[in-house]
């Protein structure tokens, strides 16, 4: 199955063959849960939005068209997901607490003998919760996901320089705070 490509897999899903959809999650299951995990530091909740993705394959299998890059189209999606779970959290009145994740990052003594580059890892993690949720996307979507500008400029239905210069600008906006991070000297 393995040499089926993405957007045939997507559309035999979309002709009913619905048992394809397990090797789209194979594929994409840890990536999505990752994505979404940088966001919300809470396993349950990430592996939450990650089946709430795959229902909306599920769902809307019928809009997709297969002209384009299935991880595009799959990335829309997780976006709405992710937007939609802010919308509703907002609405019921769950606040996230960024001083919660601060205290949730692990201290030198749990750490042990954690190099240099895990901490920074960790303070990098701190400043990126720092940084607005359109911010943090675009970071997460191009540094982690790896995906393409010309991509992300499709899921934010934008020019492919905007996308540019949007993540130019989070990049300065993540340095900053991670020089302010590290100025007040959290112990990681």
């Amino acid at each position: 199955m393995d040499s089926f490509t993405d957007n045939a897999l997507m559309l035999k899903v979309k002709s009913g063959d619905l048992d394809k959809l397990g090797h789209l999650f194979k594929r994409y299951g840890r990536s999505l849960y990752g994505f979404y995990f940088r966001f919300t530091r809470d396993p349950e909740l990430s592996e939450d939005l990650v089946q709430d993705v795959f229902e909306r394959v599920l769902k809307y299998r019928h809009t997709y068209r297969g002209d384009g890059k299935f991880i595009t189209w799959l990335y829309h999606l997780a976006r709405n997901v992710l937007v939609d779970y802010h919308k509703r959290a907002a609405r019921l009145g769950i606040r996230e607490d960024i001083g919660k994740k601060e205290e949730a990052l692990p201290d030198t003594a749990a750490l042990g003998e954690a190099t240099e580059k895990e901490a920074d890892l960790k303070l990098m993690e701190l400043a990126l919760d720092h940084l607005s949720e359109e911010k943090k996307e675009l970071l997460l979507l191009t540094k982690f996901q790896g995906l393409k500008y010309k991509d992300i400029a499709t899921i934010y239905n934008c020019s492919e320089a905007n996308v540019k210069v949007k993540v130019f600008r989070a990049v300065q906006d993540l340095r900053e705070a991670f020089r302010k991070i590290q100025a007040k000297g959290i112990s990681i």
